[in-house]
């Protein structure tokens, strides 16, 4: 088979890709980097006569006009497993275009595939090999178990895709349609940590240990995580996201990755976010493996790594140790992601540790993230029974095997000073202490 010539054959117009759009169809798209630009870009342009198209997607990197815009209402929902400011402005505005997708990232797939046909799966993949492969680049999250399942498979190909070593190689026969496609992939800014945000990474870089696997997220904390773990030795990584941060502790010597017990030797992730800088480490890199994210936010397998890791932030905490990360009271903020798959994991690690930090306050220090009670309607991203460490600026709370008593003194430790009182006097109205 001549796999050029097949491929030639594949070639289409979004023109072409939007025809094919039919009323309360179910149409997935890929996550964050991955996500079909041109594709998500030119949704609205569908046939005007269609209605209640399912589109879902996870941390959009534009604000795209299918769901953002009043007259697409009937016509497109987008259902979000992870909201970002466009989505929350949706919202806000009262748009009926817009709804949250509750999951943990290990299951997000398979609740999907289980719970309703998907008519098409549209992502972005490297260029083709002379064998007849592509690869879909920097995610295979829930994106390949999708795909899969898809009736129609839709590729945006992108010469600046990185092309990816692990789970991630796609043939052309599995392929219906090819976008040929030529926009920068998505970055991100690098966050300067701020003082209190290297107040707690240095707290969290005295709980890990030399030898550790690590998952880390993005942001200020993270990243001053990152910065201060410059002393440790032979780390290694097992995480969903892929950070800019790692790079430089690769760099620095401090990530070998010899000392893992799943995969030596290897970046293990589900998908990577970063700056250009990251994209051409990741190109051809052999020692990245990106696997479904049913198998590395999957808690067992996470929990088979020694000395794991995971550091997750969070928005507040209540004085008993409920998390809640994604949303403030009802308004929903992010998403659970694989906080809890990869707390899970760590808590059950041989020595591992599941660490959850935030600043003590917000708003210019006017309001305590260690609260009494969560407010009403928040979820719990974390419930207390499951909680290991909450660090702040202040200091570090092991709740892990504490009673409720126990877990007040802790948490009222490391509260911002101001509050300290207030929060006290509260637990005793509680009965908590």
């Amino acid at each position: 088979m001549n796999w050029k010539e097949l491929y030639e054959k594949k070639r289409a117009k979004i023109d072409d890709v939007l025809k094919l759009i039919k009323s309360n169809m179910v149409i997935v798209t890929g996550l964050a980097a991955s996500e079909p630009q041109l594709f998500l870009s030119k949704l609205h342009e569908a046939p005007k006569d269609v209605g209640n198209v399912n589109v879902f997607t996870c941390l959009n990197m534009q604000n795209y006009p299918f769901f953002s815009e009043k007259e697409n209402e009937g016509r497109f929902i987008n259902n979000s497993w992870f909201y970002n400011s466009w989505n929350r402005n949706a919202v806000k505005k009262g748009l009926k275009t817009v709804t949250y997708v509750p999951n943990n990232l290990h299951q997000a797939a398979l609740n999907l595939i289980q719970t309703r046909k998907i008519d098409m799966y549209v992502g972005i993949a490297s260029t083709m090999d002379r064998n007849g492969y592509l690869t879909l680049s920097l995610g295979i999250t829930y994106e390949k178990d999708i795909l899969e399942n898809a009736e129609i498979v839709v590729l945006e190909v992108n010469p600046n895709a990185p092309r990816t070593h692990g789970d991630t190689q796609i043939h052309i026969t599995d392929v219906d349609y090819i976008l040929e496609v030529d926009y920068p992939i998505p970055e991100i800014d690098i966050v300067e940590p701020s003082e209190v945000e290297q107040r707690i990474g240095a707290n969290i870089a005295n709980l890990v240990e030399d030898g550790s696997t690590i998952q880390i997220g993005i942001g200020g904390i993270p990243n001053a995580v990152a910065k201060l773990l410059k002393d440790k030795k032979d780390l290694g990584v097992h995480t969903e996201m892929l950070t800019e941060s790692m790079i430089d502790l690769f760099e620095a010597g401090v990530i070998t990755n010899r000392k893992k017990t799943l995969w030596k030797g290897k970046f293990v992730c589900t998908f990577a976010l970063g700056t250009k800088r990251m994209y051409r480490f990741i190109d051809d890199n052999p020692g990245i493996m990106m696997l479904r994210g049913k198998v590395v936010n999957d808690p067992y397998v996470i929990s088979q790594n020694r000395k794991m890791v995971s550091i997750n932030t969070a928005l507040m905490v209540d004085l008993t140790g409920n998390v809640c990360s994604e949303a403030l009271g009802t308004q929903h903020f992010s998403g659970t992601g694989g906080q809890l798959d990869t707390h899970r994991g760590a808590v059950r690690s041989e020595g591992g540790k599941g660490i959850i930090a935030l600043r003590s306050t917000v708003k210019k220090g006017t309001i305590s993230t260690i609260v009494p009670t969560l407010p009403q309607g928040a979820p719990i991203t974390v419930p207390r029974q499951e909680v290991d460490y909450i660090v702040t600026e202040h200091g570090i709370a092991h709740l892990r095997g504490k009673t409720v008593r126990e877990r007040v003194m802790e948490l009222l430790n490391v509260s911002a000073p101001e509050f300290r009182n207030d929060l006290k006097r509260e637990a005793e109205k509680l009965g908590l202490i």
